[in-house]
C-alpha cells in the first residue's frame, strides 16, 4: 500500500477505531501508540551490481506497558491527526510504500507491509504482512527457482560471485 493510499483510506474511515493484525489471528493490543514516523531514503547495490533507489514511509507502533488491559483502539481520526502532523512538518512521498514497525515478546520486530484492509463494523483492520527477502538480480545471476532452505541454486553458490 503507498503512502497516499493509506490516508486516503484512513480519511474515508473517519468514525472507525483502527486495528493492526500483525500475523494470522493476532492484533496489536489497544495499548498501541504511534511513537515514530520515519521518511526513509534508500540508496542500494543488488547482488548483480545494480543500483537503485526508492523511499519509504514506515509508521513504528508501540504497546504502552502502562496501558494493559486497555480495551478501546485508537481511531482512525486520531492516527489520521498524528500523521498529518506529521506530513505538515516533514512532507510525505505519496508514492512510497508505506510499512508499519512492530515488535512484542511472543514476535520479532519486523517491518510489515499491509497486505490488505477489512471493515467489521465499527473497525477498521489493516492486515500486516512480512514480505520475504528476495535476489533482484535473478536474470544476472542466472537464478530460475528460488532458493529453498537446503537447496542452494547453482547460480549462487558460493564463489560465484553472485547472491
Amino acid at each position: 500500500m503507498k503512502t497516499q493510499e493509506l490516508l486516503e483510506l484512513l480519511k474515508t474511515h473517519q468514525d472507525k477505531s483502527l486495528l493492526f493484525e500483525y500475523t494470522s489471528g493476532q492484533l496489536v493490543g489497544a495499548n498501541y501508540h504511534i511513537t515514530e514516523v520515519k521518511h526513509i531514503k534508500i540508496d542500494s547495490v543488488d547482488c548483480g551490481a545494480n543500483s537503485d533507489a526508492w523511499n519509504e514511509t514506515v509508521i513504528q507502533l508501540w504497546e504502552s506497558p502502562s496501558e494493559l488491559g486497555k480495551t478501546e483502539f485508537m481511531s482512525t481520526y486520531k492516527a489520521l491527526g498524528i500523521l498529518n502532523k506529521v506530513g505538515r512538518m516533514k512532507a510525505y512521498d505519496l508514492a512510497s510504500e508505506v510499512k508499519f514497525e512492530y515488535g512484542n515478546s511472543l514476535f520479532h520486530t519486523a517491518q510489515l507491509f499491509v497486505n490488505d484492509y477489512e471493515i467489521h463494523g465499527t473497525n477498521l483492520l489493516l492486515k500486516l504482512a512480512v514480505e520475504k527477502t528476495d535476489c533482484k538480480a535473478k536474470e544476472t545471476c542466472g537464478v530460475e527457482e528460488p532458493v529453498v532452505a537446503g537447496n542452494v541454486d547453482a547460480g549462487c553458490a558460493p564463489g560465484s560471485g553472485c547472491c
